[in-house]
């Protein structure tokens, strides 16, 4: 048994590392599915939209596939045995303007998950039970702040140029288009994400559904309080009547008031975010600079139960202070 072990423990890291190799791989030939996917549906939109087709019934064809499974039959049984809601998690992927299936993710997941479980592994002073919680603990939350960023970098793009687009709406109702053709002018005019979700809803229209469902749609994409102002203004002008025009001007201009508060807001709270970084840089700093110099010493609070049991506390309050910090410097407009 002896040699066995000794063995296990010498292809022990070989192992790991084929097992990460072995996910990177799946992921890479998923992302490629997915991509020629992407294609194929591309390319029967377009074909529907040079020769569009009606069923009998007078209702339009769908075209678009579905997205209530991932595509992958062993991680759709995963999702939804797994995941409570995965539709939130659908679109926050969605939200970041990116063709990331849930397949994708989850295995982007557990490649994380790996790669951190073998660096914490071959650090022999930890624990391994500490390194499978802090394995899990990446592997969960990397992926989860990664779609986070991509998707307030890519709203707040669209915020900053909601306004114009607001203001073209209004030149072109002002000229006399209708509405609809304004919209297709923002998708043709604009660049990033305006351009993407107005030519989206453009295509709604086309293919049959009213201005509301295509605003509404776009509207559970996007998630943000000025996008449903807009729909609002657009959906009681169609009910009601009234100068189309002026109420789109108005809130172009309420919206780039909102923009100026947030950031004079966020130049007053620079100070205090900086030095919220700076003091939560320091115990890590501090043990960095102590394990440098005198790493016998150091290492005690790792292999000491009381040394973890300090850690853990540690960490609880670090996070307890993180919380609190940003919802001081945090105001909603």
């Amino acid at each position: 048994m002896t040699g066995l072990e000794e063995t296990l423990r010498d292809t022990g890291p070989l192992i790991l590392i084929s097992a990460a190799v072995a996910v990177g791989f799946l992921l890479i030939v998923a992302a490629f599915y997915k991509t020629r996917a992407d294609s194929h549906r591309a390319r029967r939109i377009q074909r529907v939209q040079d020769a569009p087709r009606l069923e009998s019934g007078g209702k339009v064809l769908s075209v678009k596939r579905s997205t209530a499974d991932s595509g992958f039959r062993l991680f759709d049984a995963a999702i939804k045995r797994l995941l409570p809601n995965p539709e939130n998690l659908r679109a926050r992927l969605e939200r970041t303007g990116y063709n990331i299936s849930l397949s994708i993710y989850l295995m982007s997941s557990v490649l994380v998950g790996l790669v951190a479980f073998l660096g914490g592994w071959m650090i022999p002073i930890f624990p391994t039970a500490a390194v499978a919680l802090f394995a899990v603990f990446i592997a969960v939350g990397v992926p989860h702040l990664v779609i986070g960023f991509l998707g307030r970098r890519r709203l707040k793009k669209f915020l900053d140029g909601f306004p114009e687009a607001i203001d073209l709406i209004v030149r072109g109702v002002r000229s006399g288009l209708p509405v609809t053709e304004c919209l297709k002018a923002v998708a043709s005019e604009s660049v990033g994400p305006i351009a993407v979700e107005f030519a989206l809803i453009a295509d709604a229209i086309k293919f049959g559904k009213s201005l509301n469902e295509a605003l509404d749609a776009c509207s559970n994409r996007l998630d943000l309080a000025e996008f449903r102002f807009f729909m609002i203004a657009l959906s009681i002008q169609q009910e009601t009547g009234g100068n189309l025009a002026e109420t789109l001007a108005n809130l172009s201009d309420v919206l780039r008031r909102r923009r100026q508060m947030r950031l004079k807001i966020k130049a007053f709270s620079s100070e205090a975010k900086a030095s919220a970084y700076i003091i939560g840089s320091l115990p890590f700093l501090m043990e960095g600079l102590i394990m440098s110099v005198n790493s016998s010493y150091a290492i005690q609070l790792f292999t000491d139960d009381r040394g973890l049991v300090m850690v853990a506390a540690g960490m609880m309050s670090f996070l307890m202070g993180i919380v609190v910090m940003a919802k001081m410097v945090r105001f909603e407009v």
